[in-house]
């Protein structure tokens, strides 16, 4: 049998809510507290039931200082370098440079003071990480490995779509809200829980955005804001229910790291419900995600490991082979798992280029978009399709060129394809001047011997 995780997004998705649907699930709270106690910022869990419009649901808040972190966030204070003296009246807002976790609120950050001080407008945000120090912050701490991934694709996701919006590099991306304690918490323990549940394949329905506007530096923005719009690319959303803002940064980051699938989980067996609430309660519409988790028949499964992955293909047969050979490097370098081209003939008898990319179902937009805007292609296809993969590993064997790799495509612990990794090769070939295919057949053979001496 198949485990399926299937998520259903009508009242949006937000960190908070994801903790809750979790647990509301089955996912241990003590896993949840050690992964807090792992992380050493000084944070906690608090766990409620709570009603949303009838639906009861579990409710999980962030504690710092034994207040909701949200709260002690509102409380930061702001460094002021000060250079003229005036007694003012102003407001200022939060700019949206950044991903920030409302925990399901709206966006909106005006706050007006009177103070005299001279102060040039300066605003040093106590409170701030940046993508590099949240990274190490991960890197180092003890957490699953599957886990620590999944986190830190996250926050990846959440640097890229920052450093897109505001065109600066990615390593230049400093979060404010989204480095705060909370949102930490929010993707960690996320991540920690949502593998807890051995789930072979996450769907996910359609996501309500909400709808109205969001309040920025820059203006108002309508819903999504930008951050939440860039990391929704590629994903089914609609808007209904009550005017305000459904989907935060920080949920939208976790369904696009998750690689989900969306649409119709198919038939399955549904073993356990749960229900994550966030903070409004709207009436008749309930604020909360539902999380099934079932079983779906294997009758199509294979004894191997299998994942989901987007097809996307178009026909050429008016471009020139130096184009194809571009698009189809930009496409491995932005991600795409694999890419090919393939002869075809096309209408009227003419020769024409079959070009198609493999990827992640979350990529699948952006791929897309590339072979869009680099071919002469007027439209592409696209199509999800289960596949069977090996297990995949790496191990190094001493040749007299050297050390070289050898990608292993393993079943039940069992070595089914050994093949030396090309580029290592084709390096240490260079190097002793002797033939790509002499160096490939030394690595075969010490692998040989490795293997049998095992």
């Amino acid at each position: 049998m198949m485990r399926v995780g299937y998520i259903e997004c009508f009242a949006g998705i937000s960190g908070d809510m994801w903790l809750g649907a979790l647990v509301d699930a089955g996912v241990s709270r003590k896993l949840l507290e050690e992964t807090v106690a792992a992380l050493g910022i000084g944070a906690e869990l608090r766990f409620t039931s709570v009603s949303r419009s009838g639906i009861q649901a579990t409710k999980v808040d962030v504690l710092v200082d034994g207040k909701p972190a949200e709260l002690a966030a509102a409380g930061h204070s702001h460094e002021h370098s000060h250079s003229h003296d005036h007694s003012h009246e102003h407001s200022h807002s939060h700019e949206h440079s950044h991903p920030v976790e409302h925990k399901h609120e709206p966006h909106a950050h005006d706050h007006t003071h009177s103070h005299d001080h001279k102060h040039d407008h300066d605003h040093a945000h106590t409170h701030g990480r940046s993508w590099r120090e949240i990274r190490e912050l991960l890197l180092h701490v003890a957490l699953p490995e599957d886990a620590r991934s999944l986190a830190l694709r996250a926050f990846e996701l959440l640097a890229h779509a920052e450093a897109r919006i505001h065109n600066t590099p990615v390593e230049t991306v400093h979060f404010h809200e989204v480095g705060a304690v909370d949102t930490i918490v929010d993707i960690v323990c996320g991540a920690a829980g949502l593998l807890s549940l051995g789930i072979d394949r996450w769907v996910c329905s359609p996501v309500n955005t909400g709808s109205g506007f969001v309040e920025c530096a820059h203006g108002k923005f309508p819903v999504p804001a930008p951050a939440t719009a860039e990391l929704l690319k590629g994903v089914p959303i609609y808007a209904a229910g009550p005017a305000v803002e459904m989907v935060t940064p920080t949920g939208a980051a976790m369904l696009r790291a998750l690689g989900c699938s969306f649409g119709d989980p198919g038939t399955i067996t549904v073993s356990s419900i749960g229900y994550g609430a966030g903070n409004r309660n709207p009436d008749r519409f309930p604020n909360v995600l539902r999380l099934s988790i079932g079983e779906a028949a294997a009758a199509s499964r294979t004894p191997f490991k299998t994942d989901r992955v987007t097809v996307i293909e178009c026909a050429l047969d008016d471009t020139t082979s130096q184009l194809v050979a571009h698009t189809m490097e930009l496409a491995m370098k932005q991600g795409a798992l694999d890419v090919m081209c393939a002869p075809v003939l096309m209408k009227k008898g003419r020769m024409g280029s079959l070009l198609t990319i493999l990827s992640r179902p979350q990529d699948a937009a952006a791929m897309q978009a590339l072979l869009l805007r680099e071919t002469t292609t007027l439209g592409v296809r696209s199509r999800e399709e289960e596949r069977a993969v090996l297990e995949r590993s790496f191990v190094a064997v001493e040749t007299p060129y050297g050390p070289i790799r050898i990608k292993l495509g393993i079943s039940a612990d069992e070595v089914w394809n050994a093949m030396p990794e090309y580029e290592d090769c084709a390096q240490a070939a260079a190097q002793h001047h002797v033939a790509l295919k002499q160096v490939m057949q030394s690595a075969l053979a010490a692998f040989a011997e490795t293997k049998a001496e095992a």
